[in-house]
Parts: C-alpha cells; sequence; structure tokens
C-alpha cells in the first residue's frame, strides 16, 4: 500500500519532499499547499505530474492524506500542527517545534488528545557524527557525562538568519530558539537530561550596523548566498526588522546534575559545530561535523596538550543531506506514520528544547538573569514515553 503523503510549505526545507516522494518504495507526495505559485511551481517541477499544487492548508486537508509534512516558516507551525493533528494526520513538525513553550505544549496535548501521531523534525540525531558521540556515551567510553559544550560557527549567518523573516523575533524568538534547538536538543541526547536554568548572554554585534536594508520577501535564501561576501560587515540587503542577536552564550542546569554550555556566532568564517562530552573516564570531542569528520576520545591522563587523542571513533557515512541524516529522519518519520513504534527523535524532547531555548532567550535579553525552565505536564511524559498510545483505561 502507498503512503499518501500532503506537504505544507515549499520553501527551504523542501528537499524533504524529495525523500518523502518515493513510488517504488511505497510512499507518494500526492500534494503540497504553499500561497506562492512560484514554489508551487517548483513543486511541479520537481516532484512531476499527478502531484496536485495548492494554495492552503485548507485545501490541502480535503485530499486523502496519510501523513503530512509541515515545513511551514517556524511562527507558522503551531498553528497548522494544530490543525493536522485535529484531523487525525499523522504529522511531521519541522523543527522548532514551536516558538513558545506553552505553543510546544498546545502541540503535545493535541497530539494526545486527537490519539495523532506527532513527529519531529530534529535531523541531528541521524546526523553520523551525532551518532558516534551518543554511541560512545552509552557504552560508557567516558563513564558518567558530567559536562556537554557546545561551540557553533556559523558563517553562513548574514545570508541563512538575516535577511528574511529569520531575523524577526516575532517570528523565531531568537537564534538561541531557532537555531540552537538542533544543538539544545543534541546536548540533551548526550547528556541524558533536560534543562531546568538557563543563564544566557548575547548582542547584535555585527549585523546590526549595517544600514543597507531591503525587504527580501519575493526571494528566497539560494537567490542571495554566497561564500564570496565576506568580511561580515560587506553583506547588504538584509531584513528590514532585524532584531535578534548574532552572538550568544548559555549556561544551562539539566535535571540529571550535567552543566552545559551552548555558544552560537554568525560570523565565523567557517561553519561547524564543535562538541566536548566530558565524563569521569575521558572526553570526546568532534572536528567537523560532515561527512569527513572525526569523533576522538581522550581516556588516559597526561599532564600537557595531547594533539592525538587515544581513539578516533569510526563514522557512519551515508548519502543526502547532513550527512545522509535527512533521508534517514523522513524514513523514519514515514514507517511511524504508517506503522508506530519506537523512534530516535522525541517530541518530549523537541519541547524541551524549545522550552531550553525560549529561556536562554529570556534570560540574554533580561541582562543574564538566572531563567527556570518550565516543567511539562507528567501526563504528556507519560503518553510519549509509552510511543503515543493512551495507557489502558485512559
Amino acid at each position: 500500500m502507498t503512503t499518501r503523503i500532503g506537504v505544507l510549505g515549499f520553501g527551504l526545507r523542501s528537499s524533504l519532499a524529495a525523500y518523502a516522494h518515493q513510488p517504488d518504495a511505497g510512499s507518494r507526495v500526492v500534494a503540497v499547499a504553499d500561497p506562492d505559485p512560484a514554489r508551487r511551481r517548483a513543486a511541479g517541477e520537481q516532484l512531476g505530474d499527478g502531484v496536485a499544487l495548492l494554495p492552503d492548508l485548507d485545501t490541502l486537508l480535503e485530499q486523502d492524506l496519510d501523513a503530512v509534512l509541515v515545513l511551514t516558516p517556524d511562527h507558522r507551525h503551531e498553528e497548522h500542527a494544530l490543525r493536522t493533528l485535529e484531523r487525525g494526520v499523522p504529522t511531521f513538525v519541522e523543527k522548532p517545534l514551536a516558538i513558545t513553550t506553552d505553543g510546544a505544549d498546545r502541540i503535545l496535548e493535541q497530539a494526545r488528545r486527537t490519539g495523532t501521531r506527532l513527529y519531529v523534525g530534529h535531523n541531528m540525531r541521524h546526523m553520523p557524527v551525532v551518532r558516534a558521540l551518543r554511541d560512545a556515551v552509552l557504552v560508557g567510553r567516558v563513564g558518567e557525562v558530567k559536562a556537554v559544550w557546545c561551540r557553533h560557527f556559523v558563517s553562513t549567518g548574514g545570508d541563512y538568519y538575516f535577511k528574511d523573516w529569520h531575523a524577526d523575533r516575532t517570528r523565531t524568538t531568537g537564534l538561541l530558539l531557532q537555531k540552537g534547538a538542533h544543538d539544545l536538543d543534541v546536548i540533551h541526547w548526550l547528556a541524558g537530561g533536560y534543562t531546568t536554568r538557563a543563564q544566557a548572554m548575547g548582542t547584535l554585534a555585527v549585523y546590526g550596523g549595517i544600514a543597507d536594508r531591503r525587504d527580501n520577501a519575493d526571494r528566497q535564501m539560494p537567490d542571495w548566498y554566497s561564500v564570496d561576501t565576506w568580511p561580515p560587515t560587506s553583506q547588504r540587503e538584509l531584513a528590514p526588522v532585524l532584531d535578534v542577536e548574532d552572538l550568544s552564550m548559555a549556561n544551562l542546569a539539566l535535571d540529571n546534575g550535567v552543566l552545559a554550555s551552548y555558544q552560537q556566532c554568525h560570523f565565523t568564517p567557517d561553519y561547524w559545530r564543535s562538541y566536548t562530552v566530558i565524563g569521569t573516564e575521558g572526553r570526546l570531542e568532534n572536528f567537523g561535523d560532515g561527512p569527513d569528520a572525526t569523533v576522538a576520545l581522550w581516556d588516559r591522563r597526561s599532564d600537557t596538550y595531547r594533539a592525538e587523542p587515544d581513539a578516533v571513533l569510526p563514522l557512519r557515512s551515508g548519502a543526502g543531506g547532513h550527512g545522509g541524516a535527512d533521508p534517514l529522519l523522513v524514513a523514519e518519520f514515514l514507517r511511524f506514520a504508517r506503522d508506530g513504534g519506537p523512534t530516535d527523535t522525541s517530541p518530549v524532547a523537541a519541547r524541551q528544547a524549545v522550552a531550553a531555548g525560549v529561556a536562554a532567550t529570556t534570560s540574554l535579553r533580561s541582562g543574564g538573569a538566572v531563567v527556570d525552565v518550565p516543567a511539562l505536564d507528567p501526563g504528556l511524559t507519560a503518553y510519549f514515553a509509552a510511543g503515543q498510545v493512551a495507557p489502558t483505561g485512559a
């Protein structure tokens, strides 16, 4: 039986639709909805004849669908997910789940109330470098984890986040949430716990000083992206509304005693994430986060700097976006939409990444005060821990 898929939004994450559209493997995108005629045309060109090209969610929900991908801008995730879940269609929501903690909680509650399967697109859980770090932690290569650090160097920041809706905090909350949700989720996954308190500082250090602005609603990021734009101060045609930070640093206390930190800079010359995991018996660190990345382990004491680690851990390889993570992500969602069962991603973890990002951003904008993360309803935690199956008699 073919899984019939609808796609809502055909923008920067439209590549996920291509991974879902595998007629020979039993899945087919049958409808794409986007208010932009140019994006609907692009969907038709990429996915071929037989795909209904629709203007909005109302018409999409009139189709006979087995699953839907919500790939709209962040501030629309909550609205759109609530409607697809209400209709009873298994739903993939691109990360972040929502731009507020309350919004994420409403989505989880809607999934529980309706019994509709919910999946969140945290693709980094399928990235080879993250899997190697996680596997090493699980088998005890560093003992008991006590600290996780992440430095995120974002050379693409000026192009990816400061020329369109990403620069408007009403649509993202901020980049500690929008961009950081990936890394916060990975930090939680590696640490085995969730953030309970956050403290952060940040500023609009570079891009706020660029006066050249343009409303880029008629374009998409590939239209202006260029690695030749350097230094960052040479960027032009930035978004009219630009009120998110391009430099931020967060300290996190997790519920299992692990301490974590996350640094994010959007005007570096290189683009990659550096994770460090420190335990009672060793230290892990990745170098690069793409197909050619390495994960190094130090587990012998020394009294000097040692460039050579005690072990280099093997990485799985795969074809497709994000080191092969994107096709694995979509395949897992489609299997879950059809059959249920365990997944490597987690709606609760997605909520906790949002909650940590919101708390850190609140701290950042209130002078660095420590901000508590609101606890999640234990009933929701239990429901998703049980695989989105209501307890007997509930």
